[in-house]
């Protein structure tokens, strides 16, 4: 039977970044066992000395740090080998290294990263858009969007589209359900780079099940009719390929991996 351990995540800023780390981290690790605690904005000596004096009344603690002022990173690092907790930081090498490489000195300023400026406020504002355009609520202003997001019911638009509004892109994601049409403008849209997701249709029934049993709606029969559904799926298809919109697959794709196939079709329709 494997340890479990007391991991720590401890930083000077929101804790974000660390977070995000460790997810990718763990995922490579079939049986790693643990119990996760998280500390932000940490910024003194005291603070520190109150998580070391923690982490020695528990059974295998871990500590991961993500602190940016020097002296403290180096406070942390040394009460915990001094204690003999296993500690690991995980900007610390990455920052001297490129300070090396840019030749330059870096500023040590914890949440620089989230300094309010020209990307901040960009971020918020595609926010803002793409809420008030969430499953096809407004159109009329479709020209202003930077990605407008096409599929049936369930291939994950809004969750996709929420994650690339905090990528700072304005995204509309428009459902596609049978009998209806497209807005007029989409298919003579130039600006914005236009996408249509897909999922197979099985996972898709399993998804719709699932969400109507929790709805409690039992006229919801097309919704959830495996034959309704291929249909829907295939006529989408038969659209996409019509407007030569690029097409993808979400079945067995995270909403992160969904957005990063997004941006590369971005990346390659800007450079054409």
């Amino acid at each position: 039977m494997n340890e479990k351990y007391n991991v720590y995540l401890v930083s000077d800023s929101t804790g974000e970044t660390l977070d995000r780390i460790f997810l990718s981290l763990k995922s490579q690790f079939a049986n790693f066992e643990y119990n996760k605690k998280e500390f932000a904005f940490i910024r003194t000596e005291h603070q520190i000395d109150k998580i070391i004096k923690e982490c020695l009344k528990i059974e295998n603690p871990l500590i991961l740090y993500t602190i940016v002022e020097t002296k403290l990173a180096k406070y942390i690092s040394n009460q915990s080998e001094k204690n003999s907790i296993p500690c690991f930081g995980i900007l610390g090498n990455l920052i001297l290294n490129f300070s090396k490489l840019l030749n330059q000195r870096a500023i040590h300023k914890p949440s620089a990263q989230h300094v309010l400026d020209e990307d901040y406020y960009k971020r918020i504002e595609a926010i803002q858009f793409t809420m008030a355009h969430d499953d096809g609520k407004k159109i009329d202003d479709i020209s202003n969007a930077d990605v407008i997001l096409l599929g049936v019911s369930r291939t994950s638009k809004t969750p996709t589209s929420i994650y690339l509004a905090n990528r700072g892109y304005k995204t509309i994601n428009i459902p596609l359900v049978l009998n209806q049409s497209i807005p007029e403008d989409l298919e003579k849209n130039a600006k914005s780079c236009v996408i249509g997701l897909i999922a197979d249709p099985d996972r898709l029934a399993d998804i719709r099940r699932n969400r109507v049993a929790i709805m409690r709606d039992t006229n919801l029969k097309d919704y959830t009719n495996i034959d309704f559904i291929k249909k829907e799926v295939d006529d989408s298809k038969n659209l996409f390929k019509k407007n030569n919109w690029p097409i993808i697959d979400v079945t067995r794709k995270s909403v992160e991996e969904t957005a990063a196939s997004i941006l590369k079709i971005i990346e390659i329709k800007k450079s054409k």
